[in-house]
């Protein structure tokens, strides 16, 4: 018997998930996994690599730099997959270093996340937004699925 009732969804059809994730760095590894099998799942496996990456940022500037809930939200939507993180700190990121000031940065363990997601998404930004309650910010990048 097969695992999914029903049709299977087509290429164009949108879709979205939500992974909410403890507060807690090993999380991370986590959410990398989870963008690997949805991207697998959904036949867009040459858009894993630099997904995972953005997840990873993304989900661990949140749990590094914030306090409370983080979720890692996947969505795709006319023709672009948007990874994202949520986490409860509604300040906005600080913005990322200059490609000269990243050339100085290259010895660092922190303070490139933000660099990487700007350099590899197609567009990124960030956005308040509430959950449950719970004031945050969304911090995302897009990929180009064509």
């Amino acid at each position: 018997m097969p695992e999914t009732e029903g049709n299977a969804p087509t290429a164009n059809e949108p879709w979205e998930y939500v992974l909410h994730i403890p507060h807690d760095l090993r999380a991370v590894t986590v959410c990398r996994r989870t963008v690997r099998l949805v991207l697998t799942m959904h036949g867009l496996i040459r858009l894993t690599d630099v997904a995972e990456l953005l997840a990873t940022e993304l989900v661990s500037n949140a749990v590094r730099h914030t306090k409370g809930p983080v979720a890692l939200r996947l969505r795709m939507r006319d023709g672009f997959l948007r990874v994202g993180a949520w986490d409860a700190d509604p300040e906005p990121p600080n913005p990322p270093p200059s490609a000269g000031e990243l050339t100085q940065l290259t010895h660092l363990e922190e303070g490139r996340g933000l660099a990487l997601v700007s350099s590899c998404a197609d567009l990124w930004g960030w956005q308040p937004l509430s959950r449950s309650g719970i004031r945050g910010k969304y911090v995302w990048g897009d990929l180009d699925a064509a």
